[in-house]
């Protein structure tokens, strides 16, 4: 019976079928480290290959990732997006808080399958004020971490992700949005949230500034949607 150097054994015509059983084990022992098996999740996988092969190949249902063991760690499968979640706030939110408040209902969270992933943070914002001379702020936070669009905090400045405001009397609209690369480099679950703060009055998603009931008014959707990218 000849087999490969690399890869999977075969079977010769000139083989006696007595080296069949021989060569099918070893074949069936080559297609368990290559072959990609599937699991619950990470911790299934650890239970049922608790001292993996470098070169084995896995499939994780809970996040969706083929994923390849390195010979120190299960990294996904070249560079794609791995999972896709999402929050919209379809209601309003106003504040006069002057230090930063959480909006209500605009939070989301994700777990990396891999400390080497990349999370795409993508969020759309609309702030407004009907107050003069009204400067509001918000941030997006990962945890306690402003991520996305802050500048360096200095002095009293804070770092904030986005910032409007009002120059003369009248209503002020500025639905903005904001593309981030974010790198947490861990497997841990993460939380992303929107922060808001005021000098007078800010409202997030009306798009008249008080969110009167009128009908050249309206109301405008806040959104963070969250993309893992594998490395």
């Amino acid at each position: 019976m000849a087999t490969t150097a690399v890869g999977n054994p075969y079977v010769e015509s000139s083989d006696l079928v007595a080296n069949y059983p021989g060569a099918s084990e070893a074949l069936a022992e080559r297609i368990d480290i290559v072959g990609v098996n599937p699991f619950a999740d990470s911790a299934a996988r650890a239970t049922a290959i608790p001292s993996p092969t470098e070169g084995m190949m896995s499939s994780l249902n809970d996040t969706s990732a083929v994923e390849r063991y390195d010979g120190a760690t299960w990294k996904p499968v070249g560079g794609k997006v791995l999972q896709v979640v999402s929050v919209t706030k379809v209601d309003t939110f106003s504040t006069t808080s002057t230090s930063f408040i959480d909006v209500t209902d605009l939070t989301l969270n994700i777990t990396p399958s891999a400390s080497t992933s990349k999370i795409m943070v993508l969020v759309t914002l609309p702030l407004s004020t009907t107050t003069a001379t009204n400067i509001s702020t918000a941030r997006i936070l990962r945890d306690s971490t402003v991520v996305v669009g802050g500048g360096t905090a200095a002095g009293s400045r804070p770092s904030v992700s986005f910032a409007t405001r009002l120059n003369n009397s009248g209503d002020n609209k500025a639905p903005i949005s904001s593309t981030f690369v974010d790198s947490p480099a861990t497997t841990s679950a993460l939380n992303y949230k929107i922060q808001v703060k005021t000098e007078a009055t800010v409202f997030v998603g009306a798009a008249y500034g008080s969110d009167a009931d009128l009908s050249q008014g309206g109301r405008l959707a806040s959104t963070i949607i969250l993309m893992e990218i594998g490395a």
